[in-house]
């Protein structure tokens, strides 16, 4: 799925899944928590994540991506599909331990190889909005949801984002994950899927 132009930015929405509050006891935010991850982060399909030294607890986190079509600056939520390339899916690998440890995220989510993304962008005959989503360890299924369980939809999450920064095209703005994140060991294959666009598989090393 390489794109010929890397994205300026990988824009990602936290706590965006109904299920994901309840399980973690937490209040619906009311309007999108982001954060970014960094460009340097990124493979594509069957490319191998690392796990880095730093981290004894290095997470899986399906994810819905929206990848940019064209330049785009406070969009309003009936405009945002225009705005839109496609979709696509990404894994928000995630250091948990050293979330915990730092109080905030940038070196949790920033490492090399923690934001494979793939394998292919979608844009028609699907409904972003209610997509099966899941995520496989071994052949089995640790995570499991619907797009349609998420609390800010996509056309609210691109509202949001370019009322704060300009998109451009081929950026990625992931939506956030469904319940049961958990850790990911050496040799590990995961498979992130979603209903329409395709199997994501990264191997663990």
């Amino acid at each position: 799925m390489p794109s010929n132009e890397n994205p300026s930015k990988i824009v990602c929405v936290g706590l965006n899944y109904k299920d994901h509050a309840k399980e973690l006891n937490m209040e619906l935010p009311k309007e999108p928590i982001i954060f970014l991850k960094p460009t340097s982060s990124i493979i594509y399909n069957d490319d191998k994540i690392i796990i880095p030294p730093q981290s004894n607890q290095v997470d899986y986190e399906v994810e819905l991506a929206i990848v940019i079509g064209k330049k785009c600056k406070n969009i309003k939520k009936k405009d945002a599909l225009n705005y839109i390339k496609g979709y696509t899916i990404l894994n928000d690998i995630t250091a948990r331990d050293l979330q915990e440890k730092d109080g905030q995220w940038t070196r949790a989510k920033s490492f090399d190889t923690f934001c494979p993304i793939g394998p292919k962008i979608v844009k028609e005959g699907i409904d972003p909005n209610n997509l099966n989503i899941q995520l496989k360890v071994n052949g089995e299924i640790r995570q499991k949801s619907n797009t349609n369980n998420m609390i800010f939809s996509i056309e609210e999450i691109v509202e949001f984002v370019s009322s704060i920064m300009t998109l451009y095209p081929d950026d990625i703005i992931s939506t956030g994950t469904p319940p049961n994140v958990g850790k990911l060991n050496k040799g590990d294959v995961v498979e992130a899927e979603i209903e329409g666009i395709g199997t994501l598989r990264n191997v663990v090393e």
